[in-house]
């Protein structure tokens, strides 16, 4: 039997489905924020998807309906009469949200609401003010109807393939997959990463307009199965160079 989505403790779920904070490629000077070695390496086979600067959203699929958020706070609910209008998220997300159907396990979805007035960047995606939308992973907390857990340590990301599927299942656009390839094939220096980007992702692929201005913000890089992931901003890597010089 199911539990009434407003029986739930809505804090501890805020808490518990909010995205981890991923770690950059190389590791960063706790004094200036400059980009230090060593890097933060891995094995096997590594999967580059465009980094999109936009604001983290969320929707949550329980048993019972959906909740739609940021990465902070939520700001709708499956039958409430009022959402909160910020950003235009509830609105982007509730026709999603509402092609999803629930299921006995809690379903996450986490991507990049952009464009629009989104951030400072927004006209490197749109030059008409569009919003758009890239799914980038999906977790799931098995047995929703028992007591949440206290931690986030009970979610489970889906693999690649797996995220894969799910996104054409709903119709969901992913967030662009730009390469893959085996992880001794990444840069070693700060100085190969800044050409190693520039050279994969030379323009965005998220433009929603041939007029927007398609600077990129950068990649994230991860395993398949998820085990290793890291961010690698293309500003971190100019300033780097910058810095050197």
């Amino acid at each position: 039997m199911h539990r009434d989505l407003r029986a739930m403790n809505l804090a501890r779920l805020n808490t518990l489905t909010r995205y981890p904070d991923i770690p950059s490629f190389h590791s960063r000077d706790p004094d200036t924020g400059m980009l230090e070695n060593p890097q933060n390496r891995t094995t096997g086979e590594v999967i580059a998807t465009e980094k999109i600067d936009g604001v983290l959203a969320r929707i949550v699929i329980t048993p019972d309906g959906y909740l739609i958020g940021n990465n902070r706070d939520w700001l709708h609910a499956k039958g409430d009469l009022i959402a909160n209008p910020s950003l235009g998220i509830v609105k982007t997300l509730r026709p999603l949200a509402e092609g999803i159907p629930p299921s006995d396990d809690m379903t996450i979805l986490y991507g990049e609401l952009f464009g629009g007035k989104v951030s400072d960047a927004s006209e490197q995606y749109t030059s008409k003010k569009e919003l758009g939308f890239r799914l980038f992973d999906v977790a799931r907390l098995p047995d929703a109807a028992t007591e949440l857990p206290e931690d986030s340590s009970g979610l489970s990301y889906l693999r690649e393939d797996d995220l894969q599927t799910f996104a054409n299942q709903h119709g969901l656009k992913l967030a662009p997959r730009v390469a893959r390839f085996p992880a001794p094939d990444l840069p070693k220096t700060i100085e190969a990463t800044r050409t190693f980007l520039e050279e994969l992702l030379p323009t965005s692929r998220c433009r929603l307009d041939g007029d927007a201005g398609g600077e990129p913000e950068g990649l994230v890089l991860r395993k398949v199965d998820r085990s290793w992931i890291v961010t690698l901003r293309v500003a971190d890597y100019r300033r780097a160079k910058r810095r050197k010089t």
